[in-house]
């Protein structure tokens, strides 16, 4: 193993310098940096003029110019723009927004695109494989500005609007309803008359809800409260134990049970902690929540203490997500006051002079993250659905599955811990790539959004011919590739126990 990153470390160096040279020369060559002083009246130009070929070493050759900034880049200096403002902390200030706008995006659409890609390949064609294949192609085909645009006028403005008067009208109630309906009878497995009841279950259901919601008018001062935060815990400690471990043994359930039922407690005994925490003290309740559940774990497991350990720290950690977003809604009301209504914003990456307390802060945060996170998972969501259905659906037809069936493993174990592993390496791939894409930041969503990242800075430098903050932007996304690509290897090796990374 550390023959093999030694040599691709070294491999990898040569590449990247290589790259850097053909980079600078082209980003120099593209065309007249000072063109826009040129235009300049007066006598002020000359001097401008001289300032900027000072600046940007124009004098010199360019090979001599690259060689100076890889002298400088060896000692960790990246420069300054020919504006004179320093590189290093442009990069840093859009490697920071990048990071914030994109991130979530990617980890968002791999959860959701690898788990319906599953679902749909264990349905094929069903109903919801059909709505899948179909829905994906769909947003697969949508050029990403126009979704932009649509979310800024039906997600943004439209519903900023309806939040003054936040009254579900009854033909809306009842036409998300009929399709809630249909989504649960795609999704359930049975006969036409199971089908029928799922379809009856889940649109009352929906409909209740949302009358509910719209008679209470939630939505003008959301929040979870305690019954629905009990409720919401119990469920996932359900549900996470079927799929970890199955019902059939009860000891990782109580481990999962009781998980969530002391994190609905304590999000009550730890009021004044919540009241304004930082994000040091929530990554330490993070932590102190995996140290108890694993404690619960291993104390309530059993035999099956493993799965109870992961069915446990996954309800905590869930629990506290929800104990989390909970505290976030509690302050959209003051929020919402201060940003005049209109809670999901349409540009920018914050509201400017907001200061608020951390929950409205982070509520903030969400408000400009919403929309280009949202044309971000649908774009992206797509070719991960794809992806896992197809890898699944191949692993599924091999030879050492059936064997799993033959010997009478359950079919969630089956899929679980067989199909699922081998059907992962595809994604991987894709995934590195990915990761390694999200550095370079996305150019089309923050031009429409208006976030100054990593692909305004690319962008800028290179409208401007401006050599440097385009290195810092090649060097930034080029190790991200090497990195994760290298990583991608190691997972196979680890996925796969046929491959040797010697």
């Amino acid at each position: 193993m550390i023959a093999f990153i030694a040599r691709r470390l070294i491999v990898s160096f040569f590449v990247l310098l290589a790259a850097t040279m053909v980079i600078y020369g082209l980003t120099a060559l593209a065309g007249d940096p000072l063109e826009d002083l040129r235009e300049l009246p007066g006598p002020d130009r000359e001097r401008k003029m001289a300032d900027r070929i000072e600046r940007m070493n124009l004098d010199v050759p360019l090979p001599l110019r690259y060689l100076t900034w890889l002298g400088n880049l060896f000692r960790g200096d990246l420069g300054v723009n020919r504006d004179g403002q320093d590189v290093a902390v442009l990069l840093g200030n859009a490697l920071s927004a990048t990071l914030q706008l994109v991130v979530a995006a990617t980890v968002l659409a791999v959860v959701i695109g690898v788990i319906v890609g599953i679902v749909s390949a264990l349905r094929q064609y069903s109903a919801f494989d059909y709505s899948v294949t179909f829905t994906a192609f769909v947003c697969f085909s949508l050029p990403l500005f126009w979704v932009a645009v649509m979310l800024k006028q039906y997600i943004a403005i439209e519903f900023n609007d309806w939040l003054r008067d936040p009254v579900i009208p009854p033909t809306v109630i009842g036409v998300i309803s009929l399709v809630a309906g249909l989504i649960w009878a795609t999704l359930w497995i049975g006969g036409r008359q199971t089908r029928l009841a799922a379809f009856g279950l889940g649109a009352a259901a929906t409909a209740v809800t949302l009358t509910l919601l719209s008679a209470t008018r939630w939505f003008a001062d959301p929040g979870i409260g305690v019954v629905l935060l009990a409720i919401l815990a119990g469920g996932t400690a359900v549900g996470l134990t079927a799929l970890i471990s199955g019902l059939r043994y009860r000891d990782p359930l109580y481990a999962a049970l009781s998980a969530a039922g002391i994190g609905v407690i304590l999000s009550q005994l730890l009021d004044p902690v919540l009241t304004d925490p930082s994000w040091l003290e929530i990554f330490g309740l993070a932590l102190l929540t995996v140290a108890v559940c694993v404690g619960l774990g291993y104390g309530l497991g059993g035999l099956l203490r493993r799965q109870a350990i992961l069915a446990s720290v996954l309800t905590g950690l869930v629990t506290g997500g929800l104990i989390f977003l909970d505290r976030m809604l509690r302050g959209f009301a003051d929020y919402s006051e201060y940003v005049r209504g209109r809670p999901i914003a349409t540009i920018g990456s914050s509201t400017p002079n907001f200061e608020g307390d951390f929950w409205q802060t982070n509520l903030d945060v969400a408000g400009h993250l919403l929309l280009p996170t949202m044309a971000l998972i649908l774009i992206s969501l797509a070719t991960y659905t794809r992806y896992s259905r197809s890898s699944m659906l191949e692993v599924m037809n091999l030879d050492y599955v059936r064997t799993a069936r033959a010997k009478g493993l359950p079919e969630r174990t089956v899929v679980t811990k067989h199909a699922f592993r081998n059907g992962m390496i595809p994604i991987t791939t894709l995934m590195a790539f990915d990761f390694a894409g999200v550095i370079g930041g996305a150019i089309v969503t923050e031009n429409v959004f208006g976030w100054q990242g990593m692909g305004s800075l690319f962008l800028r430098g290179l409208q401007e011919v401006d050599p440097a903050p385009v290195m810092a932007f090649f060097i930034v996304s080029g190790t991200a590739i090497v990195l994760f690509n290298m990583l991608a290897d190691i997972i196979y090796a680890y996925l796969d126990p046929r491959i040797r990374l010697s």
